[in-house]
């Protein structure tokens, strides 16, 4: 029976050579993407910045409503095709495009990579494993994966999915068994279910609301249970995880772990719920909270 530990983690990010939090505070933060900086609306930074003055290429205005909306205002040239980006993954060198999107992110979540290091070490000494990233944004978590066996990408986003597949080959990774699906993410793992297939691990991200390509309606509150619930389905005794994150949403990693709680009662393993956070650069860097999450190891 997998166990619920009720104390939250705390899982964060540190900067690297392409990426690091400059500071933050004020309600933004201020980022480094290769060698370009940019503003972006944080609302969870409700302290002061430590530096007085920012110098960034571009900020995100956000618009009037919360719910979204918004426009880049640049005070440099930035390519608005976009600029090469690399994250050191073990052995392997995950390349990737860094863009200025209309929906205020980059092209990838830094916050991510502490979760990719972490999905790595569940299957060390797993040969051949099957994983399944379910919303897979650009592929960058994909990549990450795929140097341990074959991985299933799915995201309703014809752009995004072609996207991931230009960095397979930005990576050289273009010869990973990987297999591109631009499909509803619910309605692919409840057909799984019923092809009776089974992963070794699976990541999900989720959004707040969503549409399918064919204009399915997704809305985390009403949606959610059922999807994990198959995702469940899909995984056994021999699987190795499951990690769910969950953004910009009112609603407690206390309350996702209990669902998966209730899900894998019939597994071994634990699990385990929190913060993802990324850690300012310098040795008094402070902790930016970014997302909820919740797992389930199998070990």
């Amino acid at each position: 029976m997998a166990a619920l530990e009720s104390r939250p983690l705390i899982l964060a990010g540190e900067g690297w050579a392409d990426y690091g939090l400059v500071d933050s505070g004020d309600g933004r933060k201020l980022e480094r993407y290769g060698p370009h900086r940019f503003i972006r609306p944080e609302p969870q930074a409700l302290w002061r910045p430590r530096q007085a003055e920012w110098d960034a290429d571009g900020e995100f205005v956000p618009g009037a409503d919360e719910d979204g909306g918004g426009r880049w205002q640049f005070s440099r040239p930035t390519p608005r095709d976009g600029w090469p980006l690399a994250w050191p993954n073990g052995p392997d060198t995950v390349r990737f495009t860094g863009q200025c999107t209309p929906f205020r992110h980059l092209g990838f979540f830094p916050d991510m990579a502490p979760v990719w290091d972490w999905m790595g070490q569940q299957l060390a000494g797993k040969e051949n494993a099957s994983t399944l990233n379910l919303f897979g944004y650009t592929g960058v978590g994909t990549l990450a994966l795929s140097r341990f066996g074959p991985v299933t990408h799915v995201d309703a986003s014809k752009k995004s999915v072609a996207q991931a597949r230009e960095n397979a080959t930005l990576s050289g990774m273009d010869d990973r068994p990987v297999r591109w699906l631009v499909d509803d993410a619910a309605k692919f793992a409840a057909r799984e279910v019923r092809r009776e297939k089974r992963y070794d691990g699976i990541i999900l991200d989720p959004p707040k609301f969503g549409r399918g390509p064919n204009g399915e309606v997704w809305r985390l509150e009403d949606n959610l249970p059922g999807l994990m619930a198959d995702c469940r389905r899909l995984l056994d005794a021999d699987s190795r995880f499951l990690f769910l994150t969950v953004y910009a949403v009112r609603m407690s990693s206390l309350a996702l772990a209990g669902l998966l709680a209730e899900l894998f009662a019939d597994l071994p393993g634990t699990v385990e719920h929190g913060d993802l956070a990324v850690r300012e650069d310098g040795e008094t860097g402070r902790l930016l909270p970014t997302a909820i999450f919740a797992r389930w190891r199998n070990g």
